[in-house]
């Protein structure tokens, strides 16, 4: 197989679990609501599966690196699909296994996505692709995937029930291990070892420079606070709606996939008009626009064309939001600090995640769906005014690129 080939196998194996774990976002929280009915259960189940992904991608690519990077995504994808059968059958198990279930499933995709990413270079350079050729093509892909994904989920459900349709996502496990066993056959790591530095010495260095940056870590801080509205709305406030208003589990594919389109609209819209826009203003309005109007749209609405459309159209601001958070994350720290912030920033940015899913549950099994809702969207409204504030001041001139420097990270969904 040539090496353009074996890069085409390692992103489509990892587009195919991407994909699978979007459907797992949708079917496992209504699973939880049909074997439960519980809202709390809801919000617990997807934290369960949120925080060990965030502990694994940070704390698994050392012991990826002892066992090898193409042995550790196949046993990740492998065990993830065995993993999910056993999730499939939790009714009759009980709602205790499936949260431990759920938690070494989430752990073994923190470390198997990652493990994919850190392939791509040398594959890539190999096949003598660049890389932010790469890159630019698989953000594009991975928004079309999350599109498909939210979907897919709610019309598998819809289709052939709950339990088939995670039997499905646990299908697509199995063919993305199968993938990289026979396809992908990466370089040798190229890469010296780093200077000797303790662990902990290297990490404050990450959190020094971070404390510092005040632009970076108030994208960051804004950032997780959406990612916790998102995930309270993905595991939580969007399943109850739709099972509230719409009654049927096609809705809830309808509404996920309005956000993803809207976002992947957003996106080639920015590729082409980023360049000429205000940094610091773009992201702030993007994050306004990304989460107040599509939660008070769910607490005041119950007609659906209304609710995708808003949906849709904050889809498109976080998709400036995102990009704008990439780039200064390779703009604004130093050559020798890079790698050790964006790993940091990657877990500040994820940080709401699990904390999302729990508040989701509890705030509607507290205040019920509606005032929930509200509440959140005032919560989010907060945090994106601040930044939206300053960038309205008057900015002296600083250039075609405006004041920030920006930078990435992505919404849900450790999508």
């Amino acid at each position: 197989m040539t090496p353009r080939r074996e890069l085409v196998a390692l992103v489509g194996a990892d587009l195919l679990s991407n994909l699978g774990s979007r459907i797992s976002v949708v079917a496992i929280p209504w699973l939880v609501l049909e074997t439960t009915g519980s809202p709390t259960k809801m919000g617990v189940v997807a934290a369960a599966e949120t925080l060990p992904y965030l502990l694994s991608s940070a704390l698994g690519p050392p012991l990826a690196d002892r066992i090898g990077l193409r042995r550790t995504s196949i046993l990740a994808d492998v065990g993830s699909a065995g993993l999910m059968v056993a999730v499939a059958l939790t009714p009759w198990i009980g709602f205790g296994a499936l949260i431990a279930l759920v938690a070494v499933v989430g752990a073994l995709r923190g470390v198997g996505d990652r493990i994919k990413h850190v392939m791509f270079r040398p594959v890539a350079e190999a096949a003598g692709v660049k890389l932010i050729r790469l890159t630019s093509v698989y953000d594009g892909l991975g928004r079309v995937v999350t599109l498909l994904g939210a979907g897919l989920g709610g019309l598998l459900i819809w289709w052939f029930g709950v339990t088939w349709a995670i039997l499905i996502d646990a299908a697509s496990f199995a063919v993305c291990a199968l993938i990289v066993a026979a396809l992908v056959r990466p370089p040798a790591a190229t890469a010296a070892p780093s200077a000797a530095q303790s662990y902990l010495r290297a990490l404050g260095g990450g959190f020094r420079y971070l404390r510092r940056d005040r632009t970076l870590l108030t994208m960051l801080l804004v950032i997780s606070a959406l990612n916790m509205v998102v995930n309270a709305s993905i595991a939580v406030y969007i399943p109850l709606w739709v099972a509230d208003v719409l009654g049927t589990p096609a809705g809830l594919g309808l509404v996920l996939g309005a956000f993803s389109a809207g976002a992947l609209l957003g996106n080639l819209l920015f590729t082409v008009l980023g360049p000429r826009l205000r940094r610091d203003l773009t992201f702030a309005v993007g994050a306004a626009v990304s989460g107040p109007p599509r939660l008070l749209v769910l607490a005041f609405s119950e007609d659906l064309p209304v609710v995708l459309a808003v949906t849709f159209v904050s889809g498109i601001g976080i998709a400036v939001v995102n990009p704008l958070l990439g780039v200064a994350l390779y703009e604004r720290p130093p050559a020798d600090l890079q790698t050790r912030v964006i790993g940091l920033a990657g877990s500040l940015a994820f940080a709401g995640l699990p904390l999302g899913a729990l508040l989701g549950g509890w705030s509607v099994t507290a205040l019920g769906l509606g005032p929930a809702l509200v509440v959140a969207a005032l919560f989010t409204l907060v945090v994106t005014a601040l930044p939206l504030a300053a960038a309205l001041r008057p900015q002296p001139l600083r250039g075609k690129e405006g004041p920030l420097v920006n930078a990435s990270g992505r919404e849900g969904v450790p999508s």
